[in-house]
């Protein structure tokens, strides 16, 4: 048999190999989205595309470095990067709309992607939960623009006016606000210090709605934290409530904080995508799924999208992508 023949055959037994592979499409490049592509991805047992409304990872437990002088990449990796030698098909666009009947999920680009299954790990959106004044006003780092964005504002506010802010507020007493009401003072001195401007006090206030720091943790772990703030000079406010913000100020509890400076970190809420596709959603607003993290046949639903315990942490949506994974293979082995 000539080589040229054999290739032929070659090809053709990988072509079959891949028309018989279950076709399974994940929306969401986050941390469930990218583990549960990557384990998926090294069996060869399915074909996996992965959709995602950007071309990057992001690392979001190091955007507060980003947003304090850290380069950006610290926080980003191309997702070309991380699936360079896996078997994953990329499409850069946002989900629209779910058609369960003929299986398939419309994209923003237009092109419809048809699935065998099809998994959502979307992430969530900013909830200023109605808040006169904070889509406007308060800056937010949920993202790498973010992050850029508060961080030209800091530095823009201190070579144009020479001077810090009065107060940097930061709203939210999860790890997130706590990470970067801690880095605030030592970055703002850092910049004063680097640029010979004058050595001036830096305030930093960190704001909680609950009546600890770190709601979901026991409460010697926020007294722990909320003590380790002070010393570094970070004034804490617990059982406040945001009731608005302007130009020049931040109401709490009927008073007046003056600040230009406000970070959101408080405020999540799921993706709209589910609320538009008649999913059946919890009191939480997230999507009801069984112990398989199943929605409804053929669709699953992971992470912070998933009515789940602890859902909402980046180790609660990597836990369930390498649960669904291995369910995944083992229907693939016959196992389920």
């Amino acid at each position: 048999m000539s080589l040229s023949v054999c290739k032929r055959l070659i090809l053709i037994d990988k072509i079959n190999i891949m028309t018989s592979q279950k076709h399974i499409v994940i929306v969401g490049g986050g941390f469930g989205g990218v583990k549960l592509a990557l384990d998926l991805s090294k069996s060869g047992a399915y074909r996996i595309t992965l959709v995602s409304d950007r071309d990057d990872f992001w690392y979001f437990p190091t955007l507060y470095h980003a947003a304090t002088g850290a380069p950006t990449d610290s926080a980003s990796i191309p997702l070309t990067d991380l699936f360079n030698i896996y078997r994953v098909n990329l499409v850069k666009a946002s989900a629209t709309k779910l058609c369960r009947d003929k299986r398939y999920v419309q994209l923003s680009s237009g092109k419809k992607i048809h699935y065998d299954y099809v998994v959502f790990a979307m992430g969530v959106v900013t909830n200023y939960f109605g808040i006169k004044g904070l889509d406007q006003y308060s800056y937010g780092i949920k993202s790498i623009d973010e992050a850029d964005r508060l961080k030209q504002h800091i530095h823009t506010q201190l070579m144009d006016e020479q001077k810090p802010d009065l107060n940097y507020v930061v709203v939210g007493g999860g790890p997130t606000g706590i990470e970067l009401a801690a880095q605030l003072p030592a970055y703002v001195r850092h910049i004063m210090k680097k640029h010979n401007m004058p050595d001036k006090k830096v305030r930093v206030e960190l704001i909680e709605g609950a009546k600890q720091l770190l709601p979901r943790m026991q409460k010697k772990v926020g007294r722990r934290v909320a003590r380790q703030l002070k010393r570094l000079g970070v004034h804490v406010r617990l059982g406040q409530a945001v009731q608005g913000e302007t130009a020049d100020a931040l109401m709490i509890n009927g008073k007046s904080l003056r600040s230009h400076t406000v970070v959101w970190t408080a405020g999540q809420a799921n993706n709209p995508f589910f609320d538009d596709n008649g999913f059946t959603l919890s009191g939480r607003h997230k999507v009801v799924v069984n112990e398989y993290l199943e929605a409804e046949p053929r669709v699953f639903v992971i992470g912070d999208n998933a009515e789940t315990e602890f859902s909402g942490m980046a180790q609660t949506a990597l836990y369930d992508a390498e649960y669904l994974a291995a369910n995944f293979l083992r229907v693939a082995d016959g196992d389920l």
